[in-house]
């Protein structure tokens, strides 16, 4: 209860001294005030830093799987559909970098420029969450689904993308170049659409804010897994036990398979509560089995703590 009550205390004070001024980017204590679940390092942002073997590992989870198991631990509103990939047999999977823009408005807008200024940001505004990209990262950002005249990149800014993460962006808005971005190996993007004009009338709110990307509510350094069925934004802290859960999942399906195709079992046995017996069986098969995708160590705890 005390530690609620400081934590709330402490969350006034930094809305009231952050008040007096215009903020591009909160500090990093902010970030970590919305990631309090998130144990492990950070980048200097205060962004989670989720290891990159389990972002490896994340692109072989299926869509369905990520969405099943989050929807299950109550986090019911991260996923987007309805996209125009760039590159739509590829999977990007990668640490979020979010950006807000709003329609113009001048006295907003001034602001947010004099406050880039002081803080050395330079070129147009659009580029300025480019600036903040590491290795890894993806670009997120929402701009209402504007289409013309909201076009966030063209190849210019996609090449400084790419160079910056080895990845490419999640755009609830729009691009131009489509045809320059493609020229971009490995680059990768899911959008709302193009048009050949520039972006105006709008204006950037926010660097590493919680942003809305259609149905999705997404934080700074949350994980995305973006596939050409849609994308699903990960909360970090529930990253690596996602990847060992569906990983387990395929490892009792490829053992049910098996066992269904030699006969062993009936399907009514396989898809209902496994007997003891079979739960033997599976560990024997697991003790025998050469190419696991987790260390034995990883299954061995993840074990322990599942429920059959």
């Amino acid at each position: 209860m005390k530690k609620t009550i400081v934590l709330f205390i402490l969350t006034l004070f930094i809305a009231f001294v952050h008040a007096q001024q215009i903020q591009i980017s909160p500090v990093a204590g902010q970030i970590k005030l919305y990631t309090p679940d998130w144990k492990g390092e950070r980048f200097p942002d205060g962004r989670p830093k989720v290891a990159d073997k389990f972002l490896e590992r994340l692109k072989k989870v299926s869509m369905e799987e990520a969405w099943g198991y989050l929807r299950n631990k109550g986090f019911q509103n991260q996923y987007e559909g309805d996209w125009q990939v760039l590159r739509p047999d590829s999977v990007m999977v990668g640490r979020v970098v979010t950006a807000q823009y709003m329609p113009l408005r001048p006295d907003v807008d001034n602001l947010v420029k004099a406050q880039g200024k002081k803080e050395g940001r330079i070129g147009g505004t659009n580029s300025w969450p480019i600036d903040v990209l590491q290795d890894g990262d993806i670009y997120v950002a929402d701009s209402y689904g504007k289409i013309a005249d909201g076009t966030l990149i063209g190849d210019n800014l996609g090449n400084s993308i790419y160079a910056h993460s080895r990845k490419g962006v999640i755009f609830y808005g729009s691009v131009r170049d489509v045809e320059g971005l493609l020229q971009i190996d490995g680059f990768n993007g899911w959008i709302k659409g193009s048009d050949p004009s520039y972006i105006q009338q709008m204006m950037l709110t926010g660097i590493n804010v919680p942003i809305r990307i259609g149905r999705a509510t997404v934080l700074p350094g949350d994980v995305v897994l973006a596939k050409k069925t849609g994308t699903i934004f990960i909360p970090a802290s529930m990253v690596e036990d996602l990847v060992l859960s569906s990983e387990f999942v395929q490892l009792r399906d490829e053992f049910g398979h098996q066992r269904l195709r030699e006969k062993k079992y009936t399907p009514g046995q396989i898809d209902q509560q496994w007997t003891d017996e079979i739960k033997k069986d599976f560990l024997q098969w697991l003790d025998n089995k050469k190419d696991l995708p987790m260390t034995r160590k990883e299954l061995d705890d993840y074990m322990k703590q599942r429920t059959w």
